[in-house]
């Protein structure tokens, strides 16, 4: 037992504090020129003619694991190399006790081949007997090369601890014209890789273990003979400060202790003080300049902007670290300064459904925001109000217009609770919220306000928000997922809204917002007279999730237009089983009626057939006594998952015929020819690839809605003239003629016997009858 505790006490001498894995070499650079260094590595090719031969050492004292790392410096140098039999061979002898050839130079034609070969080489192992592997050169030559006619070059891969002299062999090597290279492996001897490596040494000696910087001096050092190039005439080879280090073995004086020594000739025992040593491993370094390649970066003309990192990416890519206000935007570049001339009005819940944590993320996000968009020579104003029950002015818009200033009347911004009675907040922002009467003219600033809230309104926003819009407001909202259909309903469309799920969330659409303040609300149909009917499929190919996809779509669509019995109407079908309207084109009077019960809409399942709701909007919805209006453009819009339309092409075009125009949107892998004739000879189609891309397609709709809203229209088609009336143009007007037993304007009623209708017209009923309106 005591000798097996000496042995772990003289263990624990030697190794303390010597890691299994140290890079002894150390180019003293800055982090940025290490990483240029380790690019221009892979810069390098090699394209000439010459043999380049590895002598690798597999003894104990290097390992297997050591000994794989050489493998790796191996096979990152051959990257490099043009390997093929006109240009550059490569071969490699493994040695120990005895040299052994892994494979001539001749062996492998192509670089795939000599990595493979070099991955498979097998760890030998035995004593350091690198004087032998030399002698075996001198008197073999490089096994399969090219003898004198090409450049040799002989990288020696070793811990530089051989058991035999090999200042004398090297030499010899070298004054064969052979250039060798050593380089070091775990903790190489330097004195001994000095004596291998050709002149000038600095130059010719490297370290394995850190492959990108050893193969970069490598071909800096074969750069000045041509034999190695760099993609970029721009690279060039400099000379930098580094440090090797040696771990050596050492013995130190540790004191004096007491030792007992018999005497001669008695049996008396002596006590006296004795010097004792220890033996320990430290490092020895050696001071050198180690020549390296390094090209102009994309980094070097600093690209991040705003305090961001740049990381290199390769030879002409880069990334840029941001802070989290500029994150997601190239080289941190984020101009947020408002360049539009524009007064903004941040309306910020404090109810207690928003909750003080909610408010306080609201001030967070207006704070970061006012120290970005208001720097440099913005001319926006911005000012912040507060709502619960009641609205409260906070910050008059430019009020403040130096930053520090506004930031700090932000921080005491303090959370009320109350109600949240968002509608009553819009009316009075419009009414008060931007002071005075604002200024008229080509002076004037676009007026915004940014709702913000996690909360829904316990009050109605759909009027007060059209007040707000008609006192030409353009409404943001700035909310989470919970209240994006309020905010849509509110700013009159998805593009004015910006969701958010989570703090940083919220920050990264500060860039978003700026872009939204600085542009125009992209306009629907605004002042066009329109009768709209949308035709859904809620049929079971398209089920129940997909259903409510569309209804979002429609919904969405219908924000961008004004609804009003005078301008747009809007009517909804539905088919599935059957085919039932969900409510005709005079049913809602207003928008917010409309989206209600856009959103109750049933799904009816069952098997459809789109031919079917077709001829039933042709029958009971674009009729006068469906709440068509004659005179007025009409279009139907249908959204189907394509299942059921093979017999809808002959209704879709009786629509068209009577003045009806067709658009299909057509979801998922839908028939493309049944459609295509469904959307008959315009090709009104527009294909989706899936149902929650459909908001992708807003534009597209909306831009063929609005051009159909301005097409010319006949005001007998569809004809106006019920129970088989027939519909006569005359001088911008038209009457109903109607059949025997029907009067009044559209021949409605049933005529009663010997009426003075009856007289007048003897037997037919006629009225003529001015064209509805348009706006």
């Amino acid at each position: 037992m005591p000798s097996l505790l000496l042995l772990e006490a003289i263990c624990i001498v030697l190794f303390a504090g010597v890691p299994p894995s140290l890079p002894l070499q150390e180019v003293h650079v800055s982090k940025q020129i290490i990483g240029k260094i380790s690019v221009a590595s892979k810069m390098m090719w090699c394209s000439a003619a010459v043999d380049v031969l590895f002598l690798m050492d597999g003894s104990h004292s290097v390992g297997k694991g050591s000994f794989e790392r050489s493998k790796h410096f191996a096979i990152t140098v051959c990257n490099a190399l043009d390997i093929n039999p006109r240009k550059v061979r490569v071969g490699a002898v493994q040695f120990s006790s005895a040299p052994r050839l892994e494979f001539p130079l001749d062996a492998f034609s192509t670089q795939q081949e000599v990595k493979a070969k070099i991955k498979r080489m097998v760890f030998k192992g035995g004593r350091t007997e690198t004087n032998l592997a030399l002698k075996y050169l001198l008197h073999k030559g490089f096994p399969g090369g090219r003898n004198a006619s090409v450049p040799q070059i002989l990288i020696i891969v070793t811990d530089g601890r051989s058991q035999g002299h090999v200042a004398l062999p090297a030499k010899q090597l070298k004054q064969r014209g052979i250039t060798v290279f050593s380089v070091g492996i775990r903790f190489p001897r330097w004195e001994e890789l000095h004596s291998l490596a050709s002149d000038p040494r600095e130059q010719h000696v490297l370290m394995a273990e850190q492959v990108d910087d050893a193969a970069n001096g490598l071909f800096s050092t074969l750069s000045s003979s041509a034999i190695c190039t760099t993609a970029s005439p721009d690279c060039k080879v400099q000379p930098h400060p580094c440090e090797r280090k040696t771990l050596e073995t050492i013995r130190e004086h540790a004191g004096l202790a007491p030792c007992w020594r018999g005497s001669r000739g008695t049996d008396a025992v002596l006590s006296a003080l004795c010097p004792f040593s220890s033996w320990k491993r430290v490092f020895f370094t050696h001071p050198t300049s180690c020549y390296r390649t390094t090209c102009p970066g994309p980094c070097d003309s600093q690209p991040c902007q705003n305090g961001g990192t740049c990381v290199p990416e390769g030879p002409d890519r880069y990334n840029c670290l941001c802070p989290p206000a500029f994150g997601r935007e190239a080289n941190c570049a984020l101009n947020l300064s408002l360049e539009c001339r524009v007064d903004v009005l941040f309306l910020l819940a404090s109810s207690a459904d928003a909750t003080p944590e909610g408010f306080q993320r609201a001030k967070a996000f207006l704070k970061r925001f006012v120290r970005a968009a208001l720097a440099g020579d913005s001319r926006a104003r911005v000012g912040v109000a507060l709502y619960g029950a009641e609205l409260t002015v906070a910050v008059p818009v430019g009020e403040y217009q130096d930053v520090p200033d506004l930031v700090r009347s932000l921080d005491s911004l303090h959370f009320d609770g109350g109600a949240t009675l968002t509608g009553r907040a819009l009316q009075q922002v419009a009414e008060r919220g931007f002071g005075s009467a604002p200024r008229t003219g080509l002076d004037r600033p676009q007026r915004v306000v940014v709702l913000m809230t996690e909360a829904r309104s316990q009050d109605e926003v759909a009027g007060p928000a059209g007040f707000a819009r008609a006192r030409e407001l353009l409404l943001l909202g700035v909310g989470s997922e919970d209240v994006r259909a309020e905010l849509e309903m509110i700013t009159g469309g998805a593009d004015s809204v910006l969701t958010y799920t989570s703090p940083q969330d919220l920050f990264d659409q500060i860039p978003k917002l700026q872009g939204k303040l600085c542009s125009r609300p992209r306009p629907g149909c605004q002042a066009q007279s329109l009768d709209l009917a949308f035709m859904l499929d809620a049929s079971v190919s398209v089920g129940p999730e997909n259903f409510a996809q569309m209804q979002s779509f429609v919904r969405s669509c219908a924000l961008r237009l004004d609804v009003n019995p005078d301008v747009t109407q809007i009517g909804l079908v539905v088919y599935g089983g059957r085919v039932q309207t969900a409510f005709g084109l005079d049913t809602h009077l207003s928008l917010a009626a409309v989206l209600r019960a856009l959103s109750q809409a049933p799904y009816l399942g069952g098997v459809g057939s789109a031919g079917t709701a077709l001829l039933h909007i042709y029958d009971k919805v674009m009729t006068v006594q469906g709440g068509a209006r004659p005179g007025v453009p009409k279009a139907v819009v249908v959204v189907t998952g394509g299942s059921g339309v093979e017999d809808a092409a002959v209704p879709a075009q009786k629509l068209r015929d009577n003045g009806v125009s067709v658009l299909v949107v057509g979801v998922g892998p839908v028939l493309r020819e049944a459609l295509r004739r469904l959307a008959g000879p315009r090709d009104a189609l527009i294909h989706v690839a899936a149902y929650t891309d459909l908001s992708h397609h807003q534009d597209a709709l909306i831009e063929w809605i609005c051009r159909e809203a301005k097409r010319p229209v006949n005001l007998c088609k569809p004809s106006p003239c019920m129970n088989e009336g027939t519909c006569v143009l005359r001088n911008g007007s038209y009457r109903c003629e109607c059949q025997g037993g029907w009067e009044g304007p559209h021949c409605e009623n049933r005529r009663r016997e010997g009426s003075a209708a009856d007289r007048a017209t003897q037997g037919h009923g006629s009225s003529w009858l001015p064209p509805s309106r348009p706006h």
